[in-house]
């Protein structure tokens, strides 16, 4: 900073002589820390499909224009969104699960109990507004509460008039990959 005649004590300064270091192309100084060897190899995993479906839903709706938040607490619900005809409670569903007849989900919840063992029960559709649910193909269902009822699994193939989506493109490699 002194070789460039700049106050060493200034935070300002320092932000910016910091700026201009990062742009700089030090690709040709092999022991570089900061050397990149180009972009992180990443490959998408449907085995993370649980993890990433709320983030996923969120997206869906944000993208359709309506505002989605994630709970602090926990709720019976995974996602609100604020629709046109009122905020929504959404529950947010996966499955990898193909059967011989398509995809199966599992729609029910487990009561609260010690190790999580009592059977499925269905969710109360006065506590849900809707379902959001995300097939191994990455298809997006948005399923009224109120159509699957009483049910904790369901055949999505029975559904597919509720299909608004489909986020295969997040599974695929990149153009230039070769």
């Amino acid at each position: 900073m002194r070789a460039l005649g700049l106050n060493v004590d200034s935070a300002g300064a320092i932000r910016i002589v910091r700026r201009h270091v990062l742009r700089l192309d030090l690709s040709h100084l092999e022991n570089y820390a900061g050397n990149s060897r180009g972009p992180v190899e990443a490959k998408p995993d449907l085995k993370y499909l649980r993890d990433a479906a709320t983030s996923i839903a969120a997206s869906w709706f944000a993208l359709c224009g309506f505002t989605a938040a994630i709970p602090v607490e926990p709720t019976a619900y995974d996602l609100l969104a604020s629709m046109p005809d009122g905020i929504k409670r959404i529950q947010v569903k996966t499955t990898t699960h193909f059967s011989r007849d398509g995809w199966m989900v599992v729609v029910g919840r487990r009561p609260y109990s010690a190790g999580n063992r009592e059977r499925l029960v269905p969710y109360d559709p006065e506590l849900i507004d809707l379902f959001f649910i995300m097939d191994g193909d990455l298809t997006m269902y948005l399923i009224p509460s109120r159509v699957i009822a009483g049910r904790v699994a369901i055949l999505l193939r029975t559904y597919e008039k509720y299909i608004v989506g489909n986020a295969a493109g997040l599974m695929a490699p990149r153009p230039d990959a070769a």
